[in-house]
């Protein structure tokens, strides 16, 4: 027996007004509408997909998803949901990331002036690697700017270029928060801009103002701060494996070995506009900060990276050390580094 309209919302908990919604989208039919009322019905059998629609709106999951999912067998479906709920999670962790940095901000609880003047000095390198036959990856070291990009897709090494270029010439006076947050669109648009449809790239960058360093970024590429003797990664991944080591699913020592160790939920890409992380840090004398691709982090361990860090005194030096020790580990994949120290400086006073 059909269900009048009213009927079918009270049972699929969906109101009228969102069925005429579905109908008008193709998402949820009718099963007839009478031809002089224009009144809705509907079959009982329908109720398992309008209740399902209900469930995923109640996830906050778009309409295009939902019709996908409610149209795929049920294994492809939850494999979808599942998709779906890691990306929620994943942009739930870098707005709580970002909520946290706001109410610093705001409360003046990091505006500290550093002792005396500072200064930086940089450098930076990228190598293809032993195994890549091209190299997506770019690395780039200026007075104002710090930033590495892991492209990938058939156009990744225009991606990553597109990306940085975006940023080379920055201007850093003002107010770094709005100074960050235009970085990141700014790159954002130069990638969208670009032809190819499965093209994009990671992006991690420092932008210095003289005292303090502002971070962007969205992927997997990394920025560590060597800081008395203790080595810190101030990104945060933006990958399934991450996602599943935040949910307590998997462990920091099973990432290396897990087939989906490699799978981005967030990048830089011609599709979607995704917000970066964006952070600002104090800078002290004495701070040495690396930025690099997964081409380096996943090739050397931690403790390596302390070592060579800790042990080489130039940023040069240490860029040189940093790609030959992951070339001599295999060289797997494109690799590429940035090593910025910051020190007192020497003519102030």
């Amino acid at each position: 027996m059909a269900l009048t309209i009213g009927a079918f919302a009270r049972a699929s908990r969906l109101s009228p007004k969102a069925l005429r919604l579905y109908d008008e989208l193709g998402l949820l039919r009718p099963a007839r509408v009478d031809p002089v009322s224009g009144y809705r019905f509907y079959e009982p059998e329908q109720l398992e997909r309008a209740r399902l629609v209900a469930w995923l709106r109640r996830l906050g999951m778009p309409l295009a998803r939902i019709r996908a999912v409610c149209d795929a067998p049920k294994p492809e479906a939850a494999a979808a949901v599942a998709e779906f709920w890691q990306l929620v999670e994943s942009d739930t962790a870098a707005r709580r990331e970002l909520a946290a940095f706001l109410v610093q901000h705001l409360s003046g609880k990091d505006d500290a002036m550093p002792a005396g003047p500072l200064t930086i000095t940089y450098a930076a390198r990228t190598d293809r690697g032993l195994v890549r036959e091209v190299n997506q990856d770019r690395a780039f070291a200026g007075d104002r700017v710090l930033a590495v990009a892991d492209g990938f897709g058939d156009d990744g090494a225009t991606a990553s270029s597109a990306a940085i270029d975006a940023l080379r010439n920055l201007d850093s006076a003002g107010d770094l928060l709005n100074v960050l947050a235009d970085a990141g669109r700014q790159a954002g648009s130069a990638v969208r801009e670009l032809d190819q449809d499965d093209s994009g790239t990671t992006l991690t960058a420092l932008l210095w103002s003289g005292s303090r360093l502002g971070l962007v970024h969205i992927g997997d590429s990394r920025a560590y701060l060597l800081r008395d003797t203790e080595l810190f990664q101030i990104t945060h991944d933006h990958t399934v494996v991450q996602s599943l080591v935040d949910e307590g699913k998997l462990t920091e020592d099973e990432v290396a070995t897990h087939p989906q160790r490699a799978i981005l939920l967030q990048a830089l890409t011609r599709d979607g506009d995704p917000e970066p992380d964006v952070a600002l840090h104090d800078v002290h004398a004495g701070d040495r900060y690396l930025l690099c691709s997964d081409g380096l982090h996943t090739v050397l361990d931690v403790h390596t990276l302390h070592t060579t860090l800790s042990g080489v005194p130039s940023p040069h030096q240490a860029v040189e050390r940093l790609v030959d020790l992951a070339n001599q580990a295999g060289g797997p994949d494109n690799i590429s580094c940035v090593v910025a120290d910051i020190k007192a400086d020497s003519k102030a006073g």
